[in-house]
């Protein structure tokens, strides 16, 4: 077999422990300056000739991936003096076979003075004769292995073994260095992805609170994230009618946005085709089950709210129940549901009615609001959401949400919530 890397040049044998010193000193001086690993790992790789000999050699992170099933964890990062075939596949080696396998599993370096009588040897070159093997360890953990092989016997003595352990105990650091930068850079591009795609949420959201005679209505969303997975909104469908929603997709964050993107449309869709609301929620809800994950779906409440007549005929698939609350503090939870919407395909949902009388509030809300707890582990509950829109009835319904707002904050003793909560508030006047 045909190396085709250059073999570097020996280094002097008589280099005083001083020179190599002062060599490794000027190495680590290099290699610290940047910050681009496969730079750092050739340069070190090009620059160890004048420290140690070497006629084969080869730095190998340890790589676990996502497939359990595949048990080789070495991947090359920079090799020399192998042949090509070599070059072109990972070393098909478990943890604990092989001199890379036994140092990365037990964090103890190898001197093999003779492969041909070391068992642990597995062959990479026909004419490697000794082999030395240092663990890379960071944070006490082995994170890779540094390999030397010579086509001379005994090559490596315990003073080669130093200087390799501590040359590799600076490229474990420099590794550290250059996967922190990479996080740090990768968690900047996430948080400007997070902050367009909050931006481009809010632009989806209503920009006024909707304006029927004889209603006051108000609404909002308390997002933990940059972005939300709980989603309101209302749409005029006549002078006299809007369509209201109030709606929570499973998890948070840009998923669950993304979902909550598709809801939006789709009903929105279903109201200029004048769908009555339990049969644009069995469309919404066949779209999405073709649409998404089995383990994605969404709750969700869309009704039309008539000025006129004072009702609110509303389909709910899976949501919260509504609270609907007299003037003089009577209240109950209006507890009919369907399945939450992308669950199961072809689902049926049915249609409710409530009519309004003058001094009622009616509240949709998601489970961020009632399920909010505090340090006890103790949740907000439905009770003491009922009474704390009983105290505030007498407010209008932008002020009552801030009423809400301020005491579930006490409440769990935290300026933000544990999950995305919205607050959707009819008075009748």
């Amino acid at each position: 077999m045909n190396d085709i890397d250059n073999k570097p040049s020996r280094p002097d044998r008589a280099l005083t422990t001083e020179d190599k010193l002062r060599l490794l000193l000027d190495i680590t001086n290099k290699i610290s300056r940047s910050l681009d690993l496969d730079e750092v790992l050739n340069l070190v790789m090009d620059t160890l000739g004048s420290l140690l000999p070497y006629d084969a050699a080869g730095i190998y992170l340890i790589e676990i991936g996502a497939d359990a099933k595949d048990p080789y964890i070495f991947k090359s990062k920079v090799i020399r003096g192998y042949d090509i075939g070599f070059r072109l596949v990972e070393p098909r080696l478990r943890m604990g076979e092989g001199f890379l396998g036994t140092v990365a599993q037990s964090g103890k370096p190898i001197i093999s003075p003779d492969v041909s009588q070391d068992s642990r040897y597995f062959e990479a070159r026909q004419r490697t004769r000794s082999e030395m093997v240092a663990p890379i360890i960071s944070n006490e953990r082995v994170i890779g292995v540094f390999d030397l092989e010579s086509d001379q016997l005994s090559e490596y003595d315990e003073d080669d073994l130093a200087v390799l352990s501590l040359l590799a105990s600076h490229v474990a650091i420099i590794i550290e260095k250059v996967q922190l930068h990479e996080q740090m850079v990768e968690k900047k591009r996430i948080e400007a992805q997070l902050e367009i795609a909050r931006q481009v949420q809010l632009e989806l959201l209503p920009d006024r609170d909707p304006a029927l005679q004889n209603f006051d209505i108000s609404a909002y969303v308390f997002p933990t994230e940059e972005v939300s997975g709980d989603y309101y909104d209302w749409v005029k469908i006549f002078d006299d009618q809007i369509g209201i929603v109030v709606a929570d997709a499973v998890g948070k964050g840009i998923p669950a946005a993304l979902l909550m993107s598709f809801l939006r449309a789709s009903l929105r869709a279903s109201v200029q085709v004048g769908y009555a609301p339990h049969i644009a929620m069995s469309k919404v809800n066949n779209l999405l089950w073709d649409s998404v994950e089995e383990h994605q779906f969404i709750t969700a409440i869309y009704g039309i709210l008539d000025e006129t007549n004072r009702t609110l005929v509303f389909s709910n698939a899976g949501h919260n129940p509504p609270l609907l609350m007299s003037a003089d503090g009577t209240y109950k939870y209006v507890e009919y549901g369907d399945t939450p919407l992308g669950m199961f395909y072809d689902a049926r949902y049915h249609q409710h009615f409530i009519l309004f009388e003058p001094g009622q509030t009616m509240l949709l809300y998601t489970d961020g609001i009632t399920e909010a707890a505090n340090e006890a582990g103790e949740e907000y509950g439905q009770d003491r959401l009922a009474k704390i829109v009983h105290s505030g009835l007498n407010l209008p319904a932008k002020k009552m949400i801030d009423h809400i707002r301020k005491d579930v904050a006490d409440f769990t003793g935290r300026k933000f919530l544990d999950d995305d909560g919205t607050l959707f508030i009819v008075k009748s006047l």
